[in-house]
């Protein structure tokens, strides 16, 4: 009185209907690889950080008038401006829109996103053209004894 394995269930196991259930399973996982990065590419970002203890990025001479420069702060990039309205600001380089790193364009005195053209202003870091959805995100800056501090975010 032995029972084969497949009559204790109440299907049996058939080679085809693992073959399906194996070929369902690659479907539904190749969607979802798919999809994922598409969604992500479509949501703004967001590059908020919080930042702890003020990061050292060079002296105060580094910073020319008129200028800005990538630096790392907590292993993200920020942009620190020193324009002549404003004096030494800080945002995050991170485009609000798709997450390119932003540089400085000399020819307009403003910040640019190289993937789609946006541009912000060096003294706010509000929208001032293109697709960015919100203004970069400000990071408090700090002088002492000649050196700039990056502090934590603002806002």
């Amino acid at each position: 009185m032995t029972q084969s394995v497949s009559s204790l269930s109440n299907t049996p196991a058939t080679r085809r209907g693992f073959i399906q259930f194996l070929l369902g399973f690659s479907v539904i996982s190749t969607v979802i690889g798919m999809l994922t990065p598409v969604i992500a590419y479509l949501l703004p970002k967001n590059a908020n950080a919080n930042a702890g203890v003020p990061v050292d990025v060079g002296k105060v001479e580094t910073f020319q008038p008129n200028t800005g420069t990538i630096v790392s702060v907590n292993d993200k990039p920020v942009i620190v401006v020193q324009s002549k309205a404003g004096g030494l600001k800080a945002f995050s380089a991170i485009c609000t829109h798709l997450g390119c790193v932003v540089s400085w364009d000399a020819r307009k005195s403003s910040i640019q996103c190289p993937c789609h053209d946006g541009f912000f202003n060096p003294v706010t870091g509000a929208v001032m053209s293109g697709p960015p959805p919100k203004p970069l995100t400000q990071y408090e800056v700090v002088v002492k004894e000649g050196k700039v501090l990056i502090g934590k975010v603002l806002g």
